[in-house]
């Protein structure tokens, strides 16, 4: 499925839209002290996620009011069209708490459920990755990088990332430290900014879990227009309503071996 030009000009002019917005109003609250509310996942939630989440639907509301959205903070609209976006303002709700900028705000376009635009932008350092389904990824920054996941068929060689050692604690197999043991080096931090790094080819693989769809759905687009794949711990495509489960690779070739790893402890399939 490969987006129509005209069409995906517009409709990326429509998700860049609404990341300057809400890019305007998540940086004034950036390192201020604002406090948080515990979710009934005890996750957090700021006066930054739901504003941002309010303007984000604003502008796709003016531009698309035909579509459906699906945010993190405020459910679904419109729902049962063949196009729904799909939000997260502030992905990294924690890293955005404690002053750290690997936060970002992650806006993804679904056609008949899969994900065909994504966009990751990190409002503070200025950093933007737009990927849509049949195009290179587009990196925007005054910071250095270039587009293009690294080759890395080695396991033995990968940098490994992953947001925080407790999101495995809700892993579906037992698994994930044998691919750690395997990897070269796990760095742990990052949310959605260790997969535009990844899309830069700073990074191998990352394995998460835990995952709802608005922390996924902007990712494919953007890490498989820079070269890599990204599929659940078993290697199938990610679907609403699957194990929540994660698995970006720069290398293609990497996958197997990785999903071998997480789904059974050993390096091959057998």
């Amino acid at each position: 499925m490969t987006m129509d030009p005209n069409d995906s000009d517009r409709l990326v002019a429509a998700a860049t839209a609404a990341a300057d917005v809400a890019g305007c109003v998540i940086r004034p609250f950036f390192r201020q002290g604002v406090g948080a509310d515990d979710k009934d996942d005890r996750s957090p939630v700021t006066i930054a996620d739901r504003t941002a989440e309010r303007a984000i639907r604003a502008v796709l509301a003016e531009r698309l009011p035909d579509h459906g959205v699906l945010g993190e903070e405020f459910g679904q609209e419109r729902a049962g069209g063949r196009y729904c976006w799909v939000i997260d303002p502030v992905d990294g709700t924690r890293a955005f708490l404690t002053g750290r900028p690997t936060f970002g705000t992650l806006i993804a376009l679904l056609e008949d459920g899969v994900p065909v635009l994504g966009v990751i932008d990190q409002p503070v350092t200025g950093e933007r990755w737009i990927g849509v389904r049949g195009r290179p990824t587009r990196y925007e920054s005054r910071w250095p990088g270039a587009i293009g996941t690294r080759p890395c068929p080695d396991i033995g060689q990968a940098e490994l990332s992953c947001t925080a050692p407790e999101m495995i604690e809700g892993a579906p197999t037992p698994h994930w430290n044998t691919l750690r043991r395997s990897a070269k080096r796990v760095s742990w931090g990052g949310d959605c900014y260790a997969y535009g790094l990844l899309a830069l080819g700073q990074i191998d693989v990352v394995a998460e879990c835990t995952m709802k769809i608005w922390d996924w759905a902007a990712l494919v687009p953007v890490i498989e227009g820079a070269g890599g794949r990204v599929t659940d711990w078993s290697g199938r495509p990610l679907r609403a309503g699957g194990d929540g489960t994660v698995l970006a690779v720069g290398d293609p070739a990497l996958l197997d071996t990785a999903s071998a790893l997480l789904c059974t402890g050993r390096p091959t399939r057998t």
